[in-house]
């Protein structure tokens, strides 16, 4: 069987950093060289190429410019290659992932981005691990020679999750994301075990990729904490520009219940801003109606965000609003599973 062509973007990161031995320093590893300097790769059967991100970014700059980037050289070299392999700083990568599953339409192959907790080049580093397994998945196949995975994942600490599921919940552990609301995608051990293969029927197959790049980046994430007033949430909500925002709230969705809490909310939709409610807890959905405290917010015009972590929200939010729809069509779509990101 003929090998399958896998595509490395690197944008930066701790897992593209070694340690040069007489000076001690972090450099920028050179991917030209990979299968040399990463025993076991060779044995992946795939052909691997590299591409680098000419200005590489730090984790904590990567954003709308960088998605883009990335969506950009996909729908570029997409018909050149079987899978992409995105290596990325570990900070925000459950926003890069949740991001490019809304703006890669029709995508119909694997996307997977890997990190590291320690650079590829110190010795216990997660690194390698985490690169072969998403090289090795991205390569998968069925009897059938189709992809075993057709859509934005993320490898780490052994699991393969979906991209917009996940959260990162540890600066320490190997084990960096969880992804409470969703099952894990496959898991590598002596042999890689596959729990949702690819299903018969794709609905991307046949279909051009699209890559979405108009982003809405005038958004925000609003958190509710006790003792904030209506007033102080109202100066928010009246930031110039701003057109949607992620309101994270208790539990399965609530959030003070007075009066003018409820109609600063509501203000604030019929300016056209789309509020998205979501849960502050990594585990659960909100169920607008459920309690007492959440009816004024469903009553407001606020839009249930489900089980979405804020990761997905807030990039869905972006995508959604990027694509110009009339509000109420907007609000639909906000509350609408579009990538396997909600269950409702």
């Amino acid at each position: 069987m003929k090998n399958r062509r896998i595509l490395i973007i690197y944008t930066g990161g701790t897992i593209g950093m070694v340690q040069d031995p007489e000076t001690g320093s972090l450099s920028p590893f050179d991917f030209q060289n990979l299968i040399e300097a990463v025993p076991g790769l060779s044995s992946i059967g795939a052909d691997i190429e590299a591409y680098c991100f000419e200005h590489l970014i730090d984790s904590s700059d990567m954003g709308p410019d960088g998605w883009i980037h990335i969506a950009q050289v996909i729908e570029k070299r997409y018909a050149d290659f079987d899978g992409f392999v995105v290596l990325h700083g570990t900070d925000t990568m459950a926003y890069t992932a949740s991001a490019l599953s809304f703006m890669l339409e029709n995508l119909d192959k694997p996307v997977i981005l890997t990190g590291s907790q320690l650079p590829i080049g110190v010795l216990r580093s997660d690194g390698k691990d985490n690169l072969i397994n998403a090289l090795e998945m991205a390569a998968a196949t069925d009897e059938n020679g189709q992809a075993l995975l057709r859509e934005v994942a993320v490898v780490f600490g052994s699991r393969l999750f979906r991209g917009n599921r996940i959260t990162k919940f540890s600066a320490e552990s190997f084990s960096a994301f969880v992804s409470a609301n969703f099952p894990p995608l496959a898991q590598s051990g002596v042999h890689i075990k596959w729990y949702c293969p690819a299903p018969a029927g794709h609905p991307a197959d046949g279909k051009r990729l699209v890559a979405h790049t108009d982003l809405e980046v005038n958004v925000l994430i609003v958190k509710v904490h006790p003792g904030m007033s209506a007033g102080t949430l109202g100066l928010i909500l009246n930031t110039p520009g701003l057109k949607g925002v992620v309101l994270a709230t208790y539990g399965s969705g609530n959030a003070p219940t007075s009066p003018a809490f409820a109609q600063t909310l509501a203000d604030a939709v019929k300016r056209g801003i789309a509020i998205l409610n979501v849960t502050q807890c990594t585990e659960g959905a909100v169920e607008m109606g459920k309690y007492a405290a959440s009816n004024p917010l469903k009553a407001a015009g606020v839009v249930s965000g489900y089980d979405m972590t804020t990761e997905a929200a807030v990039t869905k939010m972006m995508y959604v609003l990027g694509l110009r729809r009339p509000f109420e069509e907007t609000r639909r779509l906000l509350s609408t599973p579009l990538r396997g990101e909600m269950t409702v």
